[in-house]
């Protein structure tokens, strides 16, 4: 009881200190905002940092017009590129399958409507309450500095990637992969060659990717394909770290990590930081459709052997409307329950591209899946979030970065990580969580984060160097901050720490917390998870296909692959004009068969297959209910492979009534009916 006492005695006391810094900081604003200094030019970046009002913006609102593709234009010019009857130039020097769309408000949704001239009408969900929207446009800071010196990496015609210079290079290290998933943005498995990077190609595509300028804080994710299958998965990793990437990262289906506790420490060990596990729901049900017997499991074990080795783990899993959004609960759950291990979640809504592209419209609008479908599912199913209050997009981030880049100087080699992509590309949100007594609130409920940037951003703008900005900043965040709406425990020098932690504003982040940079050991992991409090960050990352695809997100692109034909927009590569299908095939090494004829087949768990564990052990938390769930789908198809069995289906049986058509009405016999039989059959 006196513990209850003594932190609402606390919380006067932060409240009151609080109320002194608003008065403190409006005062002095009051005169900072005149004659602000002149930005400099620091030496990653052969242009000055932008002020605010410098920034620049996209269209925003509805209704609105922007460049869009023709779904069937850009799959009928790909299959010409490859077939060699199109120069793949075309790409570059033209508009193949460019259309013009509107982005409307239609009955309280936001829309995308589009039509090509051959091909007739074409019309997507952008969002699914128009108010949200509204609020996460609204809240754009506006766009990064345009990248320079970046000519040859670079130049891939209206798919260029035109502004700052991304947070995280992807590199596809290979094509294959040890599951058959449904959907896939690869089509990993089913293409029919190979496609695997060799380590020259590695080398060339991550030295490459630190010319381009402004040259800010980088990480690398590999990809794939599932990339730890590639034989060059930990050598990468350790270059990665060498060259300086900020942290390395892999998107992984977990199944090595799993196997082996030893593997997980290798990757650590050469540099691996944050893995991106691919996470459909809690328990075997839930992850059904990806065809692997006892896959959460799998799951269980990779979490349990990558935290131990000291890989941070971020929880990915793609959201398919009537398929698996009624998971989005079950997993914040999960990831609250379990604070130690789980600090970050990112929602992916379906893009309907790879497997996926060529899906009915029927099935395509049954599945669409936005962005405020996750806001409102989060509220709804873990009761976490107000829609417009909670989330922002994800490009605000890099008004925390501006911050950085300015208290930070003209001397350093890096500028800040900054996540400046297109509002509709990403939102995310927060909730600070002790992780021993599960003391929890979302953050915007206890700092206000309009007004926080909003005055940070003054601050940036004023320009009055190291010591005096982080003085107006601290008053900011104090002046911000609510605390009775805190966790009880939460208390303002933890806040203090905790954004020192984040954004390094003191600059000796690293000697106080331990290292989180290229050169971090594992003390330095050791040491930050001493913290008792944890952001639980939740993310929603909205790739595009070919249905809602929109040049103004692309041109803006944060997570650039990287490639024998230089770095294209995620989305671009993914889906767009088709550039991975086009690449994959300029660069094959081989057909599948050829593949294995000389390598051996690497091992694929499919159609129920179970993979081999040395032990079920884990330390997780799981709720019992949410892990014995049986999914609730839909009629209809759920899946592309379904499609396409019904569509074969359809054509059997449209043939047979055609055969009797063709016999009843139009007399027509059947072929091998009038054979003449010429000489006597043996015996």
């Amino acid at each position: 009881m006196a513990s209850v006492k003594s932190q609402r005695v606390m919380k006067y006391v932060d409240s009151a200190i609080c109320s002194t810094a608003r008065v403190l900081f409006n005062s002095i604003q009051f005169f900072n905002q005149f004659n602000p200094n002149p930005s400099f030019t620091p030496k990653w970046s052969d242009k000055p940092l932008l002020k605010s009002w410098e920034k620049s913006k996209p269209t925003l609102g509805f209704p609105r017009t922007t460049d869009s593709l023709c779904p069937q234009c850009v799959m009928e010019a790909r299959e010409k590129i490859i077939n060699g009857e199109q120069d793949w130039r075309s790409l570059i020097n033209e508009h193949v399958g460019e259309i013009k769309a509107q982005i409307i408000e239609r009955d309280g949704q936001v829309w995308m409507v589009k039509e090509c001239p051959e091909h007739g009408k074409f019309e997507d969900l952008m969002a699914s309450d128009v108010k949200f929207l509204e609020w996460i446009e609204g809240n754009f800071p506006g766009r990064d500095i345009r990248a320079h010196n970046d000519d040859r990496l670079h130049n891939h015609g209206t798919s260029t990637v035109k502004y700052g210079r991304g947070s995280v290079l992807t590199v596809d290290l290979t094509n294959r992969c040890n599951m058959m998933c449904d959907p896939c943005f690869m089509d990993a498995n089913q293409v029919g060659y190979v496609h695997e990077l060799s380590w020259d190609d590695i080398e060339e595509i991550m030295r490459n990717a630190m010319e381009i300028k402004p040259k800010r804080q980088m990480s690398i994710q590999f990809s794939g394909g599932e990339p730890t299958i590639s034989p060059h998965f930990l050598k990468a990793i350790r270059l990665s770290r060498e060259l300086g990437y900020n942290s390395v990262q892999a998107a992984t289906n977990g199944i090595e990590f799993a196997k082996s506790k030893a593997f997980a420490r290798e990757a650590a060990e050469a540099g691996l930081r944050y893995a991106y596990l691919q996470f459909d729901g809690i328990g075997n049900d839930a992850n059904g459709h990806r065809q692997v017997g006892n896959l959460f499991d799998v799951k269980l074990r990779a979490i349990n052997n990558m935290h131990e080795a000291g890989i941070e783990i971020v929880l990915v899993t793609t959201l398919v409307n009537n398929l698996n959004n009624d998971q989005v609960g079950p997993i914040i759950k999960f990831a609250i329950e379990n604070p130690k291990k789980i600090s970050f979640v990112s929602f992916q809504p379906v893009s309907f591209t790879g497997r996926d592209e060529e899906i009915t419209p029927d099935r395509r609008h049954r599945q669409r899946y936005t962005l405020s479908h996750m806001a409102s599912d989060v509220k709804e199913q873990a009761g976490i979030g107000e829609p417009t209050r909670d989330w922002f997009p994800i490009s605000l981030m890099a008004s925390f970065a501006d911050f950085s880049d300015l208290v930070h100087g003209p001397d350093t080699q890096w500028g800040s990580f900054s996540c400046g992509c297109h509002p509709n590309c990403g939102i995310g949100t927060a909730v600070m969580i002790n992780k021993e007594n599960k003391e929890m609130a979302p953050v915007p409920q206890f700092i206000h984060i309009p007004g926080l940037v909003k005055d940070m951003q003054n601050v940036t703008d004023a320009a009055r160097g190291k010591k005096f900005s982080n003085f107006m900043m601290a008053l900011a965040l104090l002046k911000n901050f609510s605390p009775f709406k805190a966790p009880p425990s939460l208390t303002l020098s933890a806040i203090l720490r905790k954004f020192d932690k984040t954004w390094d504003a003191s600059g000796e982040s690293d000697k106080k917390y331990g290292s989180s940079g290229p050169d971090r050991t594992i003390e330095d992991i050791k040491k930050r998870r001493t913290d008792p409090w944890n952001f639980l960050f939740i993310a929603g990352m909205w790739f595009q296909d070919l249905f809602n695809y929109d040049f103004r997100r692309t041109e803006m692109c944060i997570i650039p692959y990287g490639t024998q034909e230089g770095e294209i927009s995620f989305c671009a590569y993914n889906t767009g004009v088709g550039w991975r299908k086009i690449i994959e095939n300029m660069h094959k090494n081989a057909t599948v068969a050829q593949w294995y004829r000389e390598h051996g087949k690497h091992e694929v768990f499919a159609k129920g297959k179970e993979v081999g564990l040395d032990s079920y052990e884990h330390v997780l938390k799981i709720d019992e209910k949410d892990a014995a769930r049986v999914r609730t789908v839909d009629d209809g198809p759920q899946t592309a492979a379904q499609e396409d069995k019904l569509r074969r289906k359809a054509a059997r049986e449209a043939a047979e009534v055609r055969k009797v058509y063709e016999e009843m009405v139009l007399k027509k016999k059947p072929e091998g009916k009038d054979l003449v039989q010429i000489g006597t059959p043996s015996k």
